[in-house]
Parts: C-alpha cells; sequence; structure tokens
C-alpha cells in the first residue's frame, strides 16, 4: 500500500470521526425536540403535517405498537410506488424509444420492495427502465420515506436502553417527520447543490444523441440525476439514476464528488453511534463500538486494497507488467475507474459495503476473489461497521450482548448492560435476531444453487466465481445493500421474488427483533454497576466484541465462502 493510499484513507476515516461528536449532538437535539437553527422554518410546517395527519405528538408507542407503524408505513410505500411503475408508461415524462426494458409485475414488485426496504437491489437499468417521473416520485421520494423510518427505528431502540420503568419508546410518526424535515431534507439539499455545482445534471432533456469520433451512435442519457444521488448516499439508499451508478461520470463526475458521496453514507451512521452514547449517559461506550466499527472498516480496507493492488498472479506469468508505475496504476484495474485507480475504487467500495447503501463507482464482480470477499463479508458481518440507518447501531449492540453473555459466563459475572439484566427473554432475541440473517441468505442461496431457475441467472460465470454471484445477491438484499456481482442475470421470476424475500426479512424481520429487545430493556429499572458488573467500555472488551464477530460470522458463512472466493482465490494464486 502506497504512501497517498494511506494518506487518503487516513484523512477519510479521521473527517467521519470529527464529525462524529457534533453531528451526533444534532441528532439528540432533533429527536430529544429541543432547539435547533432549523426551527422556525420547519416546526410550522410539522405542526400542519400532525393536524393534517391526525397525529398527537405526545402519545407515545410500545414497541409492537412502533414496529406495527414502521410496517404498515413500507407496505403503504411498497403498493404505491409498485401501482406508480406498473403504470409508468401513462404517466408523465415516459420515453418509449429509450425506456425499452419491459416493467413487469415481478420487476415492479421487486424494485418497490427493494426501495421500501432502502435496499435498492437494481434488477433493472435506469436509463433503459424509469421515467424522470418514476426516477423522481416515486423513487426519490422512497429514498426519503425508506431512510427516515429507519432512522426512526434507531432513535426507538436507543430510547429502549436509555429510559427505564415504561413501555414508551416514542412515536413512530414524529421521529419520522423528523428525521425527514430536520436531517434528511436540508443535507439532501444541501448535497444536490454540491452536486449540481461540480457537474451532475439536474435537468428534465430529453435524452442526448451523439456521434462519437469513430463514427458510432451514441445515447447519453439526462435526466434530475442530482435531486436522486443525494438522497440515495444520505439515506443509505444506493439506488442509481444511472444503470453503472457511481461509475457514470453524470453521477460522480470529479474525485471530490467520490469522497463527499463516500461521506454522506458513512457520516450518519456513525454520528448515531454517539448519539446513542450521549443519550444512555455512557459517551465512553459509544466510542467503544465506533473504535470497534474503525478498526473491522481499516482491516477490511487493507486487506481489499492488498488483493487489488496485488493483482492477478496468472496475468503476471504471461508478462504482462502489473506493477504500479507512472505510466500505470497497476494491480487488478478490470472493472474499475481510471479516475479513481484502487484507491478511490476500493475506499468506495467497502464504505458502502459497509454503510448498507450499495451504491458503486467499479464492478464488483470484476475484483479479485479476496477484493470481492470483502464487501462480501462485510455484509455478512450485519452491518456491525457504521451500518445503515439504525441498523448499525441495533447490530451492534446485539454483537454487544452476546459478548456480555459469554464473557459473563467465562468470568463469572452478571450479565448486564447499561444497567439492564440480559435475561432469558433479551438473549431468545438476540439469538433469533443472529439465526435470521444466516437462515435466509444460506436457504436462499441454497434453493437458487439447487435449482434450474437459480442457476440459469448465471448467463457470464458458473463454478466457484458463479456461486459467489449467488451468495452476494442473497447477502446483499438481507443486509438491505444493494450491491451486486453484476455477472448474475437477475432480472427473472424466480430472483425478483426469492431477493424480495431476502429484503423484506432483513429489513422487517431484524427491525422487528431490534424494536422487541428495546420493549424488554425499557420496562427494566436501571441497576448500579457493582463489582459483580462487567465492564462493556473498555479497551479489553472492545477486543472480545471484534473477537465475537469474527467468530460469529466465521461459524455462520466459513463454509460458504469457502466454496466461493476461498476456493477461487487457491485456483487462481496455485498453478
Amino acid at each position: 500500500m502506497t504512501v497517498p493510499n494511506l494518506g487518503q484513507y487516513a484523512l477519510f476515516v479521521v473527517f467521519v470521526i470529527a464529525c462524529v461528536k457534533p453531528v451526533g449532538l444534532y441528532l439528540v437535539r432533533v429527536f430529544n425536540r429541543d432547539k435547533t437553527p432549523l426551527d422556525p422554518v420547519l416546526l410550522p410546517i410539522e405542526r400542519l403535517f400532525y393536524r393534517a395527519a391526525g397525529i398527537d405528538p405526545q402519545s407515545e408507542m410500545n414497541w409492537k405498537e412502533y414496529a406495527f407503524a414502521f410496517a404498515i408505513f413500507g407496505v403503504f410505500g411498497t403498493v404505491l410506488l409498485s401501482a406508480l411503475l406498473l403504470f409508468q408508461r401513462s404517466l408523465p415524462w415516459f420515453d418509449p424509444g429509450h425506456q425499452s426494458t419491459p416493467m413487469t409485475f415481478d420487476l415492479a414488485l421487486n424494485t418497490a420492495i427493494s426501495f421500501a426496504t432502502t435496499t435498492t437491489w437494481q434488477a433493472y437499468g435506469g436509463e433503459t427502465t424509469m421515467s424522470y417521473f418514476s426516477q423522481m416520485v416515486g423513487l426519490a421520494a422512497q429514498n426519503f420515506m425508506a431512510g427516515a423510518a429507519g432512522l426512526a427505528v434507531g432513535i426507538a431502540f436507543i430510547r429502549g436502553l436509555a429510559r427505564e420503568k415504561t413501555m414508551g419508546l416514542g412515536n413512530f410518526w414524529v421521529d419520522l417527520t423528523r428525521a425527514m424535515l430536520w436531517v434528511l431534507l436540508p443535507l439532501s439539499v444541501a448535497g444536490g447543490v454540491f452536486l449540481i455545482w461540480q457537474g451532475v445534471p439536474m435537468n428534465f432533456n430529453p435524452y442526448t444523441n451523439a456521434t462519437t469520433l469513430e463514427g458510432a451512435a451514441q445515447v447519453i442519457a439526462q435526466g434530475p440525476v442530482a435531486a436522486l444521488e443525494s438522497i440515495k448516499n444520505l439515506g443509505t439508499n444506493g439506488g442509481g439514476f444511472l444503470n453503472v451508478n457511481g461509475a457514470h461520470p453524470y453521477e460522480n463526475p470529479t474525485a471530490l464528488t467520490n469522497v463527499v458521496e463516500m461521506l454522506m453514507i458513512v457520516v450518519l451512521p456513525a454520528s448515531l453511534i454517539y448519539t446513542f452514547g450521549h443519550t444512555v449517559g455512557r459517551t465512553r461506550q459509544g466510542w467503544m463500538f465506533l473504535g470497534v466499527m474503525t478498526f473491522l472498516f481499516a482491516a477490511g480496507l487493507s486487506l481489499a486494497t492488498w488483493a487489488e493492488q496485488s493483482g492477478n498472479p496468472r496475468i503476471t506469468a504471461l508478462g504482462v507488467g502489473t506493477q504500479a508505475s507512472d505510466l500505470q496504476a497497476g494491480g487488478n484495474m478490470e472493472g474499475k475507474d481510471v479516475r479513481f485507480e484502487i484507491q478511490g475504487s476500493v475506499l468506495a467500495a467497502v464504505a458502502t459495503s459497509n454503510g448498507a447503501t450499495g451504491s458503486y463507482n467499479s464492478m464488483h464482480d470484476s475484483y479479485t476473489p479476496l477484493g470481492g470477499m470483502v464487501p462480501l463479508v462485510n455484509m455478512l458481518l450485519g452491518e456491525v461497521v457504521y451500518g445503515g440507518l439504525g441498523t448499525g447501531l441495533y447490530s451492534m449492540v446485539m454483537i454487544v450482548l452476546v459478548s456480555v453473555f459469554i464473557g459473563g459466563l467465562m468470568v463469572g459475572r452478571t450479565p448486564t448492560f447499561l444497567g439492564k439484566q440480559v435475561r432469558q427473554q433479551e438473549t431468545k432475541l438476540v439469538a433469533f435476531y443472529m439465526i435470521l440473517g444466516t437462515a435466509v441468505v444460506l436457504v436462499l442461496t441454497s434453493i437458487a444453487i439447487a435449482t434450474a431457475w437459480g442457476r440459469a441467472g448465471l448467463a457470464v460465470n458458473t463454478g466457484a466465481h458463479g456461486f459467489t454471484e449467488i451468495l452476494f445477491a442473497y447477502s446483499s438484499s438481507f443486509a438491505n445493500n444493494g450491491q451486486s456481482f453484476a455477472g448474475l442475470n437477475a432480472n427473472s421470476v424466480f430472483y425478483n421474488l426469492t431477493t424480495a424475500v431476502a429484503m423484506l426479512a432483513g429489513r422487517f424481520g431484524s427491525a422487528a427483533l431490534a424494536l422487541a429487545l428495546a420493549g424488554s430493556f425499557v420496562v427494566q429499572p436501571r441497576k448500579p454497576d457493582t463489582a459483580g458488573s462487567l465492564e462493556t467500555d473498555t479497551p479489553t472488551f472492545a477486543i472480545f466484541v471484534t473477537a465475537t464477530v469474527i467468530i460469529l460470522v466465521g461459524l455462520s458463512y466459513l463454509p460458504a465462502l469457502a466454496l466461493g472466493p476461498i476456493i477461487e482465490h487457491l485456483m487462481m494464486a496455485v498453478p
């Protein structure tokens, strides 16, 4: 790894950490309904919305009511978006000459579920499938709503750990409104203006027909790209306006936009960790979480960079130079944008696979086996590295509770966390949470491998790489991430339905278990720490949590990884 690589990575991490406290404190003020600079403009809009919707902002919900409201909101968004996509040919700005991909019922349903769960799994090409109306009124709007809903669940989860001897976790509709008005809307407007300044289109012009220097015809897509690009990153959604996402110069025109868009993905979820520590009165606990996440982030970044910079030894054996020099970036440049080279591509791959966003600026299907394994493992970790809006926090807490239980058994300490007892019912909820992802991902992968319907999607690759493509698809869907190994042809009835199952389980199953855990903790009284309590905010416990993360993923997925990227790496490395 070169010095410039290290410098870029270090600056990125330092900037994220520098933003954590101020942004985290802002989130505290927003959801505690304290004063903020935006109140004079937004409070009247908030009150108007509550009156129109008949919402009492002072009422509280228990975990079941909160989960039900969250689910109903997701179902409503799915149904509405499905209808819009199915009838887009009759709606404004549809261009039949260029939007040529058929919008079948299964594709519309898959896309609607994808955006309602912040997965934004794209079994379609944006410029050949979606009209401007569908992109703006349907997909961009759903990016706002689904992202705000996820943030609301994260805030409710924090309240469950911070409060005691009550049942209220807040009001979903109030948290949703404030997440949208005070957080996502102003940030997306600012981000959109920045992207327009950098050259990202924001227009409703017809597609441009051009002639290349070689005399070939080329169609250049236009559209309101900047509006969707901003919220897709901030809401940890990731669905690109254009098919190749952040690799397209219209979505990601400069090195500066590349870095800023990654910061849009990471800063909010990372800052929510500080919001958690401040709210529960244990800022050291929040910093410990952030330290574990950052270590895992750096480890994945280092491995992926090493793998991609090392390149393919079989190509080197043919006498092709793959060393970095003044004339070439070196390493494995297949599928990467020469503007960003390996370091910018890998940083985006690691940031987006950890951040549950799925936006990308290079084709992960073209990475080396170990390089491609890094974003796959990041998703299999369960979003514990920063994660999505809300999901990263409660996934980390689940891992910590496993560590508390195991550590307590090892040293004979009381299994408590933040003064709350980890009883049998909490342990069962954590166990179900851990099992859910493994069961969904591995079962669906097995079905796809064992059936002709699933294998039919392997249009380009078979063997170990084809297996990885399928495993990656279901891992991405369950993690509500949306990245793909593009060699898999996913626009079929089989994959549209099965990936939808994974997306729904990852979004609503995981959130329901997290809210149930919060509901179980919130009724408990907080007990003071004693000599028998296990300290959970120390460097020693941070190491233990890190080891727990690695062991759990290894026990759950190592056989599957051995059948895919690991054996492919050995086949590549051994003559």
